[in-house]
């Protein structure tokens, strides 16, 4: 099944990309430090948005106009009182087919599993606003990433289907641990 196989086969690239965001996110010291975190999340998010729009349609998935996206980060970003200029550089990973799409779509809702601990975290720090992103779906995070594993479960039909969703997201971890290293190595 890809989502006990999927969930294996990414946990390397999944640690890699959660100590570059965990780093990001203890450096955290102002709702603009927050900010700028956020625009990282944002400008990948949106990438990753654009490459799977033409294979995650509401036949294959009915709920994903109700599921977190992009739009969120901007508004979260907009109430910390900055805004979507000066963006670090982010690539998304090729996108060609529907398993692909739902590769990288693991790696997208699944970031909201992470979500509350994040929100924790950053109070901590004095962050109390702009977190309606991290905040997921609330009560309905288990049902709504329970649709989406049926939905992956079903798409992928046999091994070599799971092995173009798994290499997708792996790819997808990578970028967007990119999209964190590339600005840290221009403020070095």
């Amino acid at each position: 099944m890809l989502s006990t196989n999927i969930k294996e086969a990414t946990k390397a690239a999944h640690q890699d990309l959660e100590k570059k965001v965990v780093l990001k996110l203890k450096a955290v010291r102002s709702h603009l430090d927050y900010a700028d975190v956020l625009k990282h999340f944002y400008v990948y998010f949106n990438a990753v948005e654009q490459a799977i729009a033409p294979y995650i349609t509401t036949e294959l998935l009915p709920d994903h106009a109700e599921r977190r996206n992009s739009s969120y980060l901007k508004k979260d970003i907009e109430e910390l009182g900055a805004d979507t200029s000066d963006l670090p550089e982010a690539i998304a990973p090729e996108i060609s087919n529907t398993l692909q799409a739902l590769g990288a779509m693991y790696v997208m809702e699944g970031s909201i599993m992470g979500g509350p601990i994040i929100v924790q975290m950053l109070a901590k720090y004095g962050v109390d606003k702009g977190v309606s992103f991290f905040s997921g779906y609330g009560e309905a995070t288990g049902q709504m990433w329970g649709k989406f594993v049926a939905v992956m479960n079903a798409t992928a039909q046999n091994e070599a289907d799971e092995a173009i969703a798994i290499a997708a997201a792996n790819e997808t971890f990578s970028r967007f641990g990119d999209v964190f290293t590339s600005t840290e190595q221009l403020s070095s």
